[in-house]
């Protein structure tokens, strides 16, 4: 039998009503407290940052090539859908074409520019899914180009359009030409710099307008199998690709969100370390507590023989019970608060300012079970602290102590 295992559980029956009882409790409460915030912050920073990156790689993979061009043109100097990467970059999940084109937008009411982006059949727009408020994606017909387009909220709303609708697109070249297109379908993305100026539309429309055989293409997109491998296959791509091409990684192209995001998460981790130094520190009074209340106990416990190890032994086990029923109340709390946001959306936000409309979930196990590990770590580190003062205490005094 260990009896310091033995002991912590009998003064855990016994301190009932006590000074003590209400101490532990509030120590319970304090990691329960802790370990739901932990979760429920990091669930929602995710779910923040993977939509607002979902929403960026909707409108533009993570590596995209294009002809290498110093003035700076929205659309770009044609190039030839063979870039000149090979099969040897294992990182890739897929390489799709597209092209822009300026355009102005003429109503009834009012008249507005824009800029067509063109995709093809192969085009991943299965990403856009997540973004229409209205309508559906355009389809493809196979013998001629699709007149049908996905406008943004903000320009619908501009132009009093609605799904359905025909409006005239006049393309700026020389000679201007012009074309009626269907609105099929309306996005929402909530970030200004797409939902303000892009169309979506069929790229062979676009060949069509600049006279482009179906070998050349605007440029060239590249979706990436995990995001987090940006940097590297960057590098593999600029030493394939084609000498006249220039590479740009989407984290560079809308650097200011990709900073904004680091920065968010920055503030978050600090956030935590103060929730885990609140939780430690209330544990360690706690046990501070304990071991003043049973000084009496202490002094007995030495005087039959027990040993410092074995009597920080059982402050250690009481520590250690306390820790594991508030990590275990503070995971129940935040996971099922999560879940309700998950499934029910119960908290709204102001797209206007958050670029959606209720507050995201993100489920990281991997990063719960790394909150609680932490947690679980240090409140024990933090634990040795207080009991570390049994060797101090001499059983004589002890005894007598009151």
């Amino acid at each position: 039998m260990n009896i310091s295992k033995y002991i912590s559980e009998k003064i855990s029956e016994v301190q009932a009503g006590s000074f003590t009882s209400s101490v532990t409790k509030i120590a319970i409460i304090s990691i329960a407290a802790g370990i739901a915030i932990m979760i429920v912050s990091f669930a929602i920073l995710e779910g923040f940052r993977s939509e607002i990156r979902n929403k960026i790689f909707s409108f533009g993979a993570h590596l995209q090539v294009s002809k290498y061009d110093t003035n700076n043109s929205l659309e770009g100097a044609p190039i030839s859908k063979d870039i000149g990467i090979t099969d040897s970059i294992s990182g890739i999940k897929e390489i799709q074409a597209f092209a822009r084109k300026t355009a102005i937008i003429k109503t009834k009411e009012e008249v507005l520019g824009v800029v067509l982006k063109g995709v093809d059949a192969d085009y991943d727009l299965q990403a856009m899914q997540q973004n229409l408020v209205a309508g559906s994606l355009i389809s493809f017909p196979d013998s001629a180009a699709s007149q049908e387009v996905l406008v943004s909220r903000t320009i619908a709303d501009k132009l009093q359009l609605k799904v359905g609708d025909e409006a005239v697109f006049y393309f700026i070249q020389n000679p201007p030409r012009a074309r009626k297109l269907k609105i099929e379908g309306i996005y929402k993305t909530g970030l200004e710099e797409f939902d303000e100026v892009f169309v979506i539309g069929d790229i062979r429309l676009i060949r069509q307008l600049n006279n482009w055989p179906d070998t050349l293409v605007g440029g060239v997109e590249i979706v990436l199998k995990d995001y987090n491998q940006i940097d590297q296959v960057a590098d593999q791509v600029f030493d394939q690709m084609h000498y006249d091409l220039q590479l740009e990684k989407i984290t560079d192209r809308h650097a200011q969100l990709f900073d904004w995001l680091k920065l968010l998460q920055k503030n978050v981790i600090i956030f935590l370390v103060l929730i885990i130094f609140v939780a430690t520190f209330n544990m360690v009074s706690t046990v501070f507590i304990m071991i003043i209340e049973r000084i009496n106990m202490i002094g007995v416990l030495k005087a039959v023989g027990a040993t410092d190890a074995q009597i920080r032994k059982v402050f250690y086990f009481r520590g250690l019970n306390l820790t594991l029923k508030g990590m275990f109340w503070g995971n129940l709390i935040g996971l099922l608060f999560c879940a309700i946001q998950y499934y029910f959306k119960i908290i709204p936000l102001d797209p206007e300012n958050y670029y959606m409309d209720t507050v995201p979930i993100s489920w990281n196990f991997g990063m719960i079970v790394l909150l609680n590990v932490v947690t679980l770590l240090l409140t024990m580190l933090a634990i040795l602290i207080p009991a570390a003062t049994v060797a101090r205490i001499k059983p004589v005094k002890a005894i007598k102590f009151d």
